[in-house]
């Protein structure tokens, strides 16, 4: 597994290949069981969340997509992310921002051709380009504030699957 050393990426993925059956992997985080740690599977879906005692605004999780395409060898793909949620209302405002950046430029463009004053959709659109690195910003800092318990996630994730040989 990397070390998941793209520093721009806002949600770290990992691929993990594995020399054993997709039934011994399922049974595998079915049962295993560590202190701080929530793990819950849903067919082929494995989810590593922490306890809520120790969550906060920040805290990551890890979704983990379980995959077989030949006999004996196993995928892994890992996502690292906050919590959906908040994962969707961030996506939103991002989304709205967008949004509300093309309305305006569609107005800022119609106005200018029509010859009338463009200043105020221009200064509208400078400050969603602002919201925008504001935006961005608190991503990155929700990702370093999380660091330490994502690395708490890999561990526990390479603890789980110390048994198995990779390929």
């Amino acid at each position: 597994m990397s070390d998941l050393a793209n520093e721009i990426v806002l949600r770290p993925r990992f691929h993990v290949t594995l020399r054993t059956d997709m039934e011994t992997l399922k049974h595998t985080y079915d049962t295993h069981k560590k202190d701080g740690f929530l793990v819950s599977r849903l067919d082929e879906h494995v989810f590593i969340k922490f306890r809520k005692a120790d969550t906060n605004f920040w805290t990551p999780q890890l979704h983990l997509e379980l995959s077989s395409h030949e006999q004996g060898v196993s995928n892994i793909r890992g996502i690292f992310g906050p919590n959906p949620t908040l994962w969707t209302f961030f996506m939103f405002l991002h989304f709205g921002v967008g949004t509300l950046f093309t309305i305006l430029g569609i107005f800022a463009y119609s106005n200018h051709s029509l010859g009338k004053d463009i200043t105020f959709l221009m200064v509208g659109m400078f400050f969603l380009v602002v919201i925008w690195f504001a935006l961005y910003g608190f991503g990155r800092l929700g990702k370093s504030k999380g660091e330490g318990q994502m690395e708490q996630l890999k561990s526990m994730f390479r603890e789980t699957i110390a048994g198995f040989q990779k390929v």
